[in-house]
């Protein structure tokens, strides 16, 4: 079956060449690259102006590339690499700026931006892979971006930006996507956005729906489900905005989001090809509901935005850990959380293009983090052993975390002259987080199960306890000075600084259920810090059919947040180590050399690894001096559209997108507590190739498009999970998936 699908793709893309010669009727199409317009200072500016590294995509150009998640955001963006074991397991990497790809404990070094609304997290943890469908734009920010983003923006932030209602009127689009993955697996999405202005001018509507519907690749050995990893994604926004007056406009969102994977996609590769094992299904399960109101007032010379988010985000994190103890008993961690979140921001930017361009604002975020972690067995071992729990859980843990930050910020551009201009930047606010242990128990069980006893086991209530508070106070700012010697041509040089926020150790004092000798958890991990010193240009060439972006950078990484192990049972918790570097050069190349063709090329290189280390901090952590970070050296990725008439009425479309990653460790060499041991789990991905193949037609409102995603079957170990406690720790790309896509527009 696949070998026909492979020749079908193959046959199609032979049949589409004398189609071109048939149908010259009409004339092909002529490309200039518009000019990009990104809000990555706050306001609106070109992206050749602004001294930042920024990959800018628009709605169009993610549906061209099949571009629907955060997979097709990494390969075409300069510098950044995906980690995604599973749906909904999500760690961006950007310039090597990484110990490893699961970043357990941690907060993320990439923040994630929904319109306003950070939803990047700690690793541990789900992180919804949104909807993509009907974005106004993506911005990816390369570099530090705490002046204006605050933390976690350590190396980048992503930027998801929806389309606002149009008040002018009626539009509305369908778009129904159907695949087959792996010759067997049915892959379905639906899409469909309609926008309706109530009042001409003044109020409008705009309504987006979706639905997924993907069936697995992956048969799990120990549940018995063959394809389990399937998807089923639902949600839509709801955005209202009133023009109250030629200066007033307020806009409404309300978005929801329900993600339920069946089971994961981690992989044992001695088990047979997609093959996996836990003795119950790992979930990675997230539903997130946001309510936005944003006002924006147009001064005379400057626009005051005030935007107020309220956020829940409910998720369950499940997982089989047994292989911490060997696989010799039963052994899972079934971790429920509860997020709420609130976020005000409000700033006010002048107008761009005058001597003098400034942004100033607040920032002030509240949140409670509710996770309990239910340590579980399994109910048929427990029957079989004659043990005797409540349920299958043997220890229990409520807790909660308040995190507060209250940030002011602001930047300042001065023009000397119009080709020469300086800007600076700042940010300073506080943080302060403090966990709660509420209740829960303990119980002997893997001495109760290791020694062959019976009965009834004994329950340790747990007292509810208060962790200690933790407060920090952080500047983060940047200088840059642009220079364009021609109107063509803009070239600067950027100093930026970036940190993340202290780390509260969700177990912090618990002692080892297996070796009480063991290390007890600490209180947590301070905040590490980044310096970047990074050189550009950014150049649009021969009447806008070249553009090019240039940058390279050197960043100085110390006081890095890191995850440690206990030895006995694995349980992760934050420390701090030394230092590393990282050191890269990033291109992206964009032309259209003449009527109906457009070519794409991007790339980076990257050199990052640790060079400041006690011997203290190499045995805690696993790391060495000179260890490469968790980042390939090269990268890259290359597209080609050719577009041409079919006859009076069709215009048909090709392209071949080509990515390439090279190899790179999945975490430090050694074990966590054993310095002179290499970790069993330590390991190098393989360097992959994807290729994504798309042949269409166009016709008015409708688009009928044929693709092929992953083209060469590529299977290699694309991600490789850094824990001893996963008996299946590896990810692959999705095998290949050849499907149609319709579209039309009302």
């Amino acid at each position: 079956m696949r070998t026909k699908l492979f020749t079908s793709a193959s046959a199609a893309a032979m049949l589409m060449s004398p189609l071109v010669v048939q149908g010259q009727s009409s004339p092909q199409p002529t490309y200039e690259l518009e000019e990009i317009v990104v809000t990555a200072t706050r306001r609106s500016e070109r992206l050749q102006d602004v001294p930042l590294s920024i990959t800018a995509f628009s709605q169009e150009d993610l549906t061209a590339k099949g571009i629907v998640g955060y997979e097709g955001l990494a390969r075409e963006t300069p510098g950044v690499v995906l980690n995604k074991p599973s749906q909904n397991f999500n760690n961006f990497t950007a310039r090597g700026i990484a110990t490893n790809g699961y970043n357990a404990n941690l907060q993320s070094t990439v923040a994630i931006y929904v319109d306003e609304l950070p939803i990047s997290s700690i690793g541990n943890t789900t992180v919804i892979d949104p909807n993509l469908f009907d974005v106004e734009r993506i911005e990816f920010l390369r570099g530090p971006q705490g002046t204006l983003f605050g933390s976690g923006s350590l190396s980048g932030a992503l930027r998801i930006l929806t389309k606002n209602p149009d008040l002018t009127g009626f539009d509305a689009t369908a778009m129904i996507d159907t695949g087959v993955t792996d010759g067997d697996a049915l892959r379905q999405r639906y899409n469909a956005m309609v926008n309706v202005p109530l009042v001409e001018d003044k109020l409008a509507v705009r309504m987006v729906g979706f639905y997924r519907d993907e069936e697995g690749w992956v048969d799990n050995l120990g549940t018995g489900v063959e394809n389990a990893n399937q998807l089923v994604d639902y949600g839509g926004r709801f955005i209202t905005l009133w023009q109250a007056t030629d200066e007033l406009s307020v806009r409404l969102l309300v978005s929801h989001e329900d993600s339920k994977p069946e089971d994961s996609s981690l992989i044992s590769p001695e088990l047979g090809e997609y093959k996996r094992f836990s003795d119950q299904p790992d979930l990675f399960v997230g539903k997130i509901t946001n309510y936005n109101a944003t006002l924006e007032y147009q001064f005379s010379g400057a626009k005051l935005t005030s935007s107020s988010t309220l956020s829940e985000f409910d998720q369950q994190f499940y997982v089989d850990i047994s292989a911490a103890v060997g696989g010799l008993v039963p052994y899972g961690l079934d971790a429920n959380a509860s997020q709420e979140t609130f976020v005000q921001e409000t700033r006010l930017a002048s107008d761009a293009g005058g001597k003098w361009d400034w942004t100033l604002g607040v920032f002030y975020l509240d949140r409670r983090n509710d996770v309990d972690y239910l340590q579980r067995s399994n109910p048929a071992f427990l029957q079989a052993r004659g043990l005797v729990l409540p349920d299958q859980y043997f220890s229990k843990q409520y807790t909660h975390f308040n995190t507060t930050e209250l940030a002011g910020f602001g930047e300042l551009t001065y023009r000397l002259t119009d080709r020469l201009w300086v800007t600076g930047g700042l940010r300073y606010g506080g943080v302060e987080i403090q966990g709660f242990t509420e209740g829960g128990y303990t119980t002997p069980y893997f001495a109760y199960a290791f020694g062959g006893l019976t009965g009834p086991l004994p329950i340790t209530q747990t007292a509810p306890a208060v962790g200690r508070k933790v407060e920090k106070d952080d500047p983060s700012y940047k200088v840059s000075l642009s220079f364009a010697p021609t109107s063509n041509l803009t070239t600067y040089a950027t100093f930026s600084t970036g940190f993340r926020t202290p780390i509260v150790n969700g177990q912090a004092g618990s002692v080892s259920l297996i070796d009480p000798t063991d290390l007890v958890i600490p209180d947590g991990a301070d905040s590490d810090t980044l310096k970047n010193y990074e050189i550009g240009a950014k150049g649009r060439w021969f009447n806008g059919r070249l553009t090019t972006n240039l940058a390279a950078y050197y960043i100085d990484w110390t006081d890095i947040q890191v995850q440690a192990n206990r030895v006995s049972d694995a349980i992760q918790f934050a420390t701090n180590i030394g230092g590393a570097r990282s050191q890269g050069f990033e291109f992206e190349i964009t032309a259209a050399p003449s009527n109906g063709w457009l070519l794409g090329l991007n790339g980076s290189f990257s050199d990052a690894k640790v060079n400041d280390l006690t011997a203290q901090e190499a045995a805690i952590s696993g790391a060495v001096m000179d260890a490469r970070l968790t980042a390939p050296k090269f990268q890259g990725a290359a597209f080609v559209q050719y577009d041409f008439p079919l006859g009076a009425s069709w215009m048909g479309t090709s392209s071949v997108a080509f990515q390439h990653v090279d190899s790179y460790p999945n975490q430090f060499p050694n074990v966590p507590g054993r310095p002179a041991t290499t970790a069993p789990t330590y390991g190098y991905t393989d360097s992959y190739n994807n290729v994504n193949l798309t042949l269409g037609a166009n016709m008015g409102s409708l688009s009928v498009t044929a693709y092929a995603e992953n083209l060469l079957d590529d299977d290699s170990i694309i991600y490789i999970h850094p824990e001893t406690f996963l008996a299946s720790r590896f990810a692959t790309m999705r095998p290949r998936t050849v499907g149609l896509r319709l579209k039309y527009d009302f």
